[in-house]
């Protein structure tokens, strides 16, 4: 899939629970295992709703960044497409300018 101009549009730049989801789902994730990953990356300092998680996987889903790749128990597992990753790591050099940016003197 093609990074369009709708999906810069609409994802970059990123928000903060967006990245952690697309972040976490390198590997292969259901919503609530993302919640509990993004507690333990960020010391509880962000904390993602399951209507903001349900809904983002939703969208994220429709729009190609990532994909379905089974159920259990009753739970979604999801994994990140190459365009989701295209993404990703265009916001992470973007993250990665800004941190180094903040550290040049003025």
């Amino acid at each position: 899939m093609e990074l369009t101009d709708k999906v810069r549009r609409v994802y970059l730049p990123m928000t903060e629970t967006g990245f952690y989801i697309l972040f976490c789902l390198q590997k292969e994730r259901h919503g609530y295992s993302i919640t509990q990953k993004v507690k333990e990356m960020t010391d509880s300092q962000v904390s993602i709703s399951p209507g903001t998680m349900y809904g983002t996987l939703s969208k994220m889903e429709k729009d190609g960044l990532i994909f379905f790749v089974r159920e259990e128990e009753k739970r979604k597992i999801y994994q990140i497409t190459d365009l989701g990753q295209k993404v990703l790591d265009i916001e992470l050099k973007r993250i990665e300018r800004l941190y180094r940016n903040s550290r040049e003197e003025g």
